[in-house]
């Protein structure tokens, strides 16, 4: 973190809200501008909070945003009059080169996994799984490399291929076939291959094919294909 916005974050935190204005209308356009830069990077890549990249999903697939933590990640008016609005769930991966600088020169001990489309739920149990069946909110997979994104693919929860995924992990977490009063499956995981086959995914944003080759080499091989093929 540069020094002016280490400054400006400590007059933003602790002095009255006249002094923080009054610091940004004296200082020049250039340092201003470098300064949302800097803040707006650590928080697109903040590898403990996704809420900025989640909020760039949501709002690019066309929904609005929901800000409470609990629940679906935003909602849209159905096209059918009178119809119930289409909630959706965002799953946003951002693949931080850094760290695989950091795996190439031996500080970190294991390689980054390249983006394929993947996502997950935390604490799942078959009564989350019967209530997203029963709310088919739409799925929506995005990547980021260093907070540039790449895609957002969109499909319903109740595509066969992905809630069998589902299944299949609850079922090997829960072998009697339900639930256990204070046990979870702490992640329930997918990637592209549980859902890009079906007729219903479709396309919401792709970088272009020029652009999409630059990154390639943060993407797997066949994810990169179908990707391409959008």
């Amino acid at each position: 973190m540069n020094k002016e916005l280490s400054e400006v974050l400590k007059i933003y935190s602790t002095k009255p809200h006249n002094e923080f204005t009054t610091r940004l209308i004296n200082s020049s356009k250039e340092t201003v501008v470098s300064l949302f830069t800097d803040i707006l990077t650590m928080y697109i890549n903040d590898k403990n909070s996704s809420t900025i990249r989640e909020y760039i999903t949501v709002i690019m697939s066309g929904y609005n945003h929901s800000e409470n933590k609990i629940g679906f990640n935003g909602f849209k008016q159905n096209s059918i009059i009178g119809g119930k609005p289409i909630a959706c769930e965002a799953k946003p991966k951002n693949f931080n080169t850094e760290d695989l600088v950091s795996y190439q020169n031996g500080t970190r001990k294991t390689k980054p996994s390249k983006l394929n489309g993947a996502g997950n739920f935390s604490d799942y149990t078959f009564a989350r799984l019967k209530k997203d069946t029963e709310e088919n909110p739409h799925m929506l997979t995005s990547g980021f490399v260093d907070g540039k994104l790449l895609y957002i693919l969109e499909f319903p929860f109740n595509t066969k291929s992905f809630t069998d995924k589902l299944k299949i992990q609850l079922i090997k977490n829960f072998p009697d076939g339900e639930d256990k009063s204070g046990h979870f499956l702490r992640s329930a995981n997918f990637d592209f291959r549980d859902y890009i086959d079906s007729q219903e995914v479709k396309k919401v944003y792709i970088l272009p094919k020029s652009e999409l080759e630059n990154y390639s080499e943060f993407i797997t091989g066949k994810f990169y294909e179908k990707l391409l093929s959008f």
